[in-house]
């Protein structure tokens, strides 16, 4: 399957590579174990030694400040047992991680994002199924909602790592306060929000969807978000794995409902214009109107937080926060819809088992929690080590036990359709064309 670069994790702050590392944090990585083993500071890495000097390679589409973090993040690893990560990030990494596993030079780890490539690259045999000790402490610190994208035809391949919320609306609580709005908890009262405020003279929504060659997937997520309130996790599950048509009535009608907000002149573009431009806004700038009063809500992931203008204070009493989309039907649950990467393994060496092990502990998740701008739906992340407030709530969420997760779906479903017509489908419906043609046209495209 081909797949896609989407932004999914929040662009790292510059401020945020001054961190240090806390007191009990050991060098660069680049040390030998020799110097510190048999350390009390090293005493939770004890389960991992025997691998000192033993190189283990991991590739991932993380890159730039974000990628520096993620080193800091296993360096007191590596510092105590000796394993050197060799790490490598690319913005092409989702086009060239299959030629490389086909091409016979796969690294021993990589950190896939799709649960469609995952399913691949198990289907055809390149991947190794996790060690015992792997296996156990996935499914001891995991919910079980990820851990089945992660599983194929009954085999655990990928550990969940980080992770996104994607069911936020974006509002400012300082406008909100001035003009006595509330938060609202249910469908309805969004809706009479949303009116109150468009009679008021703002449009209450701000969107964008333009994102260069993947223009149209923000589009995409208000879909799976409404199937997910209307229609309900099975139903949802059906659609993305076409159980049911893409132009199933249950769809068509989540895609209007979509519409009452993202097709109404009424409600949409605050700061930009109409409707129409929606599919010239671009996905970053989508959501500054909330904090200079040029629209009330904007409905994106958890890693928006970064895309403000610098200086605006994201929290519950700042310029801007997040509050949960609301249930639309209240017999359906509080779904979350959401995104992550998954550690997967082309090779079963002892050192690789140890790292993968390793990433899916609570030391590690901890660890990299600690230096900021990162969630995960690791139970055994303590949400004291998470600074942000907006990074807080996704975690709240994320290990709500009443709350049912789903992942994105354009992510799930063959490229052709999740990375092609579903996007280009949506342009052409935000720019007039009726829902119907558009569905017919984007169930007609699946793979046969």
């Amino acid at each position: 399957m081909a797949v896609f670069t989407r932004p999914r994790q929040a662009f790292v702050i510059a401020g945020v590579l001054g961190l240090a590392l806390s007191a009990t944090a050991c060098g660069t990585g680049d040390d030998k174990k020799s110097s510190k083993a048999g350390s009390a500071e090293c005493a939770a890495y004890d389960k991992y030694e025997g691998h000192d000097g033993k190189k283990v390679s991991i590739y991932a589409s993380i890159r730039d400040a974000e990628a520096d973090l993620l080193e800091r993040s296993w360096s007191q690893f590596t510092d105590c047992t000796g394993i050197e990560i060799d790490y490598e990030g690319s913005g092409e990494f989702e086009a060239q991680l299959p030629v490389r596993v086909d091409g016979g030079n796969a690294p021993d780890i990589a950190f896939v994002p799709q649960p469609g490539l995952v399913k691949r690259f198990a289907d055809a045999g390149k991947l190794k199924s996790l060690s015992a000790d792997t296996k156990a402490l996935a499914e001891q610190n995991m919910p079980a909602d990820w851990l089945k994208y992660g599983t194929v035809n009954g085999t655990l391949y990928g550990v969940p790592l980080g992770a996104n919320v994607k069911s936020f609306v974006w509002y400012s609580p300082k406008t909100f306060k001035e003009k006595g709005w509330e938060v609202p908890t249910t469908w309805d009262q969004l809706i009479a929000l949303s009116d109150k405020i468009a009679a008021s003279g703002m449009k209450p929504w701000c969107v964008g969807v333009e994102s260069g060659d993947a223009t149209g997937w923000p589009a995409t997520d208000w879909i799976e978000d409404v199937i997910l309130r209307t229609q309900g996790p099975e139903v949802y599950d059906q659609w993305t794995t076409h159980a049911i048509p893409f132009n199933d009535p249950k769809i068509v009608d989540a895609v209007d409902r979509a519409g009452s907000i993202l097709k109404n002149e009424k409600y949409v573009n605050g700061g930009f214009g109409g409707v129409k431009s929606i599919t010239t806004t671009s996905f970053q700038e989508a959501g500054v109107p909330v904090t200079n009063g040029k629209c009330a809500m904007h409905r994106q992931a958890s890693f928006y937080a970064n895309q403000f203008p610098e200086g605006t204070k994201v929290a519950e009493d700042g310029d801007a926060f997040a509050f949960y989309f609301p249930a639309i039907d209240p017999a359906k649950g509080k779904p979350v819809l959401g995104a992550g990467e998954f550690v997967v393994a082309y090779a079963d060496r002892p050192e690789v088992q140890a790292v993968q092990t390793y990433l899916a502990s609570a030391e590690y998740v901890n660890s990299r929690a600690k230096l900021g701008n990162w969630v995960t739906a690791n139970n055994k992340l303590d949400i004291a080590n998470v600074a942000s407030p907006i990074d807080k709530l996704s975690v709240q969420i994320l290990q709500d036990k009443t709350g049912t997760f789903r992942f994105d779906g354009s992510d799930l479903m063959p490229a052709a359709v999740g990375a092609g017509t579903f996007w280009k489908g949506m342009v052409d419906w935000l720019n007039g064309k009726q829902t119907a043609p558009v569905l017919q046209g984007i169930e007609s495209s699946w793979p046969k």
